[in-house]
């Protein structure tokens, strides 16, 4: 077979596997159709618009201004979700605003081209839609824009009540825009999760807060570049100090957690189990602590790999989620090992908590591969020690300790149990 034949069989078989492919059909269609629109619509307005080499300068120093910004977010910004903040359109709503519709709608691309490449390594269909979706909805508000009278607006902005009203067309089609673009993205997340409750994450305040700050920033980069082009360059330190203190939050959120499991990681859970350990001492109230080990972990490791343990490890975490209460405090321990609080839990609660934890976690069969459900599965076990506050167990350490002990017992008398130790109990289950 010829060499061409072969890379056009190589590039046909590289299309089929888009995870594109993979959607439900209707969301294909979207994704696909607002993709094709974007597109159609750029090469439509790239022939009505009349280029000019100032445009084109200008075009390139907010884009090189934004391409530094992106450059320059720290990799930790951007993390799993429904719906994630950039502040990319920060940039883009100058463009849109300063000049003719077709650079807004091409904006988004090298700004996510290099988001992918260089900051965060996300689905690359995921990317094409975004950029699609911000450049319909940014081009539209560019339209908008252009199409206000000069006496409120108008390609330059004025003074005195001109600047007014200028900045106010700005924020209006800022929020053409940003809300526009995030329209698309919403009906894209109902379509692939119906269930998706997105008026929690939309409308918290943190969410809020974010949209407020990302709606300044655009508005105030473009009030400034409006004044003169250079200023982008300014405007580049402000948006960085903007996006850290926004990533404060998330920062705090991240050291608390263990990013295997999304539980808390150890010293985070010993601090709030101190606490909570020290309020139920004072007050006297029932309180209990659990220890989870999953049996053999090693030998999944060995046998599947690293990725199906790093599954195994979730499907753990998740019948935690699923089988505890909901003000019960659950972390990490490090390797295979789990930990779980139990308060307002008196040693028979506390028995049958970590006992239903158990049978759980037994009845799970995990597949070892993504695509094929019927291929091998892994099955897991656990084993369970338990320790409830009593005259002799009044510390963490201590409730650790017996915990411990307690899960040792489970362990060397055959596994898959749950043990409990306390001043006036000692109950194995299995």
């Amino acid at each position: 077979m010829e060499a061409s034949s072969v890379t056009r069989l190589v590039a046909r078989a590289a299309f089929w596997d888009w995870a594109w492919w993979r959607l439900p059909v209707v969301l294909r269609c979207y994704v696909g159709a607002v993709t094709l629109t974007a597109l159609a619509l750029i090469g439509f307005a790239a022939s009505q618009t009349a280029w000019s080499l100032a445009d084109l300068m200008k075009f390139l120093l907010l884009l090189g201004c934004g391409l530094i910004s992106v450059a320059a977010t720290p990799r930790t910004a951007y993390v799993q979700g429904t719906l994630t903040r950039d502040f990319i359109t920060a940039w883009v709503l100058p463009v849109a605003i300063l000049l003719p519709p077709v650079y807004a709608m091409v904006t988004p691309i090298p700004l996510l081209v290099l988001t992918q490449w260089r900051i965060h390594k996300g689905v690359i269909f995921r990317r094409v839609f975004t950029a699609a979706a911000m450049g319909l909805a940014y081009g539209a508000a560019s339209l908008v824009f252009h199409a206000f009278p000069a006496s409120i607006a108008g390609p330059a902005i004025g003074t005195g009540m001109h600047a007014f009203t200028w900045a106010l067309c700005v924020a209006a089609c800022e929020i053409m825009g940003g809300r526009g673009h995030n329209a698309l993205i919403v009906v894209a997340v109902k379509l692939s999760d119906p269930s998706a409750r997105l008026v929690d994450q939309e409308f918290s305040r943190e969410a809020l807060q974010a949209d407020l700050t990302e709606f300044n920033l655009g508005v105030l980069i473009t009030v400034v570049v409006a004044v003169s082009a250079v200023l982008a360059i300014f405007a580049v330190p402000m948006w960085l100090m903007v996006r850290r203190f926004m990533m404060h939050a998330q920062l705090l959120a991240q050291s608390r957690i263990d990013t295997k499991t999304g539980l808390l990681n150890a010293s985070t859970w010993e601090r709030e189990a101190a606490v909570e350990i020290a309020r139920a001492v004072r007050t006297n109230t029932p309180l209990a602590l659990a220890l989870v080990d999953i049996d053999h972990f090693k030998l999944v490791n060995d046998t599947y790999g690293h990725l199906v343990g790093d599954k195994a490890l979730r499907a753990v975490t998740d019948g935690l989620r699923s089988q505890l209460r909901v003000y019960d405090v659950a972390g990490r321990f490090g390797g295979e090992e789990f930990v779980v609080l139990l308060p307002h839990a008196r040693e028979g609660d506390a028995l049958s908590v970590a006992e239903r934890l158990r049978a759980h976690i037994a009845g799970l069969s995990i597949p070892v591969s993504d695509t094929d459900e019927s291929g091998p599965q892994v099955k897991l076990t656990i084993s369970v020690g338990v320790a409830a506050l009593d005259g002799d167990h009044r510390q963490l350490t201590e409730l650790l300790a017996a915990a411990d002990a307690a899960l040792y017992h489970a362990k060397v008398t055959g596994r898959n149990k749950t043990h409990m130790i306390s001043s006036t109990a000692q109950v194995s289950s299995s």
